[in-house]
């Protein structure tokens, strides 16, 4: 950053910025831009400020009360990412604004022997890990591209592309593509608060691939589910939510399609990694494919059971969307209490839907 004249401390910016927006100066590429009081950062493989988005992360300041964003140039970085607690009201966009242009590449998978021994686990494995509160991605793909048919004698085949831990975080048009574990939303105790919007762009995946036990809302994306990995059956999400936490996985206004035959789909099994899980999910006004079981569509992980009071579906609609008595249905005041709004809002009426 420009340190200013003593006395003078606001000419130095003011006549730079006449002079850039007349364009007869440009910042080098060294100097990073300043609008509304956000910093932004360049990240090309060439010609940008860094090339690589973590070594740009990294040049954020922990704690710094100004944003920052980071403007990542159309090319695949393969990376393993981390945007640590600190990295407050940090921005990654997509510079071209579209999410095919930029992707963010990795492989890691559960049973992958780490460096100095033990195995990644399944949050380890994650392509990128955000740890940060008020964290917003924009126009990227993300991806773990570990395929368990690709390695037969793999074990631990979890490979997740985007572990979520933080609280008030948005993803705005973002692609997030794996298989088995692709989106996590985690935090490793019940007192932890933590809330993340996806909205618009895709989930892909096969088994339990939107999962967890933060509060977590895909607001009308594309929710493929891939039939191509060796699964005979999948499984949209598999909530891990905590007992003392009202909402979990919440899918809203999103279309849901599949190449698995009729019958070999299931919306969601309840997930408990621990005593104080009691895992809940509600699926509303989103387009179902056939492959959606007509019966019996929830069930659960390792002999853990869903409870019907913590599961509902509200005006789902196309051939999956069957109705009875193994497939509750929320009432009309239960699905006022029941939307992105209502599952984000917290404490402190956080509410980034649009």
């Amino acid at each position: 950053m420009f340190s200013p004249l003593p006395g003078r401390p606001a000419l130095l910016p003011a006549l730079t910025a006449l002079l850039c927006a007349a364009g007869l100066v440009a910042l080098p590429a060294s100097a990073p831009a300043h609008a509304a009081g956000r910093t932004t950062l360049t990240v090309a493989h060439s010609g940008a400020q860094f090339s690589s988005i973590q070594s740009a992360i990294d040049a954020v300041p922990d704690g710094s009360a100004t944003a920052y964003t980071i403007s990542i140039a159309a090319g695949t970085y393969d990376e393993y990412l981390t945007v640590p607690a600190g990295k407050l009201h940090l921005t990654l966009t997509g510079a071209s604004g579209n999410p095919a242009d930029v992707r963010i590449d990795g492989a890691r998978y559960n049973g992958l022997a780490k460096p100095g021994g033990g195995t990644y686990g399944t949050e380890g494995s994650a392509t990128v890990h955000v740890k940060a509160n008020d964290f917003t991605a924009e126009h990227l793909t993300f991806r773990n591209l570990f395929s368990r048919l690709a390695n037969p004698s793999v074990t631990g085949t979890q490979a997740v592309a985007v572990a979520m831990e933080g609280d008030r975080q948005t993803y705005l048009d973002c692609v997030f593509y794996g298989h088995q574990d692709t989106l996590l939303s985690w935090n490793s105790t019940s007192t932890a608060t933590l809330r993340q919007y996806v909205r618009g762009g895709e989930v892909e995946g096969d088994v339990d691939f939107i999962f967890g036990n933060g509060t977590l809302v895909v607001d009308r994306s594309h929710i493929k589910v891939l039939a191509d990995d060796g699964f005979t059956s999948g499984y949209l999400a598999a909530p891990a939510t905590h007992a003392a936490n009202t909402h979990g996985i919440l899918l809203t206004g999103d279309t849901v399609t599949s190449t698995f035959a009729a019958g070999r789909l299931y919306l969601g099994r309840a997930w408990k990694p621990s005593d104080d899980a009691v895992p809940q999910m509600v699926v509303r006004e989103t387009a179902l494919p056939a492959a959606i079981r007509a019966e019996g569509p929830w069930t659960g992980i390792s002999g853990a059971t869903w409870a019907p009071g913590r599961y509902g579906e509200y005006q789902n609609t196309g051939p999956g969307a069957t109705v009875d008595s193994a497939r509750p249905q929320l009432s009309a005041a239960d699905a006022a209490a029941s939307t992105a709004a209502a599952y984000l809002a917290g404490g402190d009426n956080w509410n980034p839907v649009q």
